[in-house]
């Protein structure tokens, strides 16, 4: 089964996520996730065969203890884009308080699931929430004008646990599922 590790954010920010998607609406070639499915990806895993997911949780839980973070409130804000502004293949909505304890979680989740044996990252860690994916460069004026002018704040949320994330792919979209879930 296809897993990641995500904190997910609570139903009362899915609203403003769906606030600042809206902004983007003229953007052409965008393509939005759901707000509803709102998340940070701590680590994206890939395929994973159905008999190690146990040992996945427990690896995850392992990481969580090591991290020794306690539950912490993270505000939502910002925008950026990745790679970058002149090649945009995500835009983002970034955290704007608790980027300290997100890393942290990450850098434990990272050395705990590398030893596992998944592939380490590739990239540096940014915590942040896709907002939408560009499939064409029709919209892209619009997309670095509202990233470079415009700094919402979505809002603050606790951060409690952290989820082993299903991810099935339909023709709708992703659909994500619970697997398992480590509390801080």
């Amino acid at each position: 089964m296809r897993l990641f590790v995500s904190v997910d954010l609570p139903g009362s920010l899915h609203d403003a996520v769906a606030d600042v998607q809206d902004e983007f609406a003229d953007a052409d070639g965008l393509s939005f996730t759901d707000p509803t499915q709102s998340h940070v990806t701590m680590k994206f895993l890939g395929d994973v065969p159905d008999g190690e997911v146990e040992a996945v949780a427990d690896a995850l839980e392992t990481a969580v203890a090591n991290a020794g973070v306690e539950p912490f409130d993270a505000t939502y804000g910002g925008l950026g884009v990745f790679p970058n502004l002149d090649y945009i293949s995500v835009l983002w909505l970034g955290v704007e308080s608790g980027t300290e304890l997100f890393v942290r979680l990450h850098e434990a989740i990272e050395q705990e699931l590398v030893a596992f044996g998944f592939d380490p990252e590739d990239h540096e860690f940014t915590p942040h929430v896709t907002l939408a994916r560009l499939q064409h460069a029709g919209g892209k004026a619009l997309v670095q004008e509202l990233v470079r002018e415009w700094s919402p704040t979505v809002g603050t949320a606790r951060v409690a646990e952290v989820r082993l994330t299903k991810s099935a792919l339909t023709q709708e979209g992703a659909e994500y599922e619970t697997v398992a879930s480590v509390s801080l």
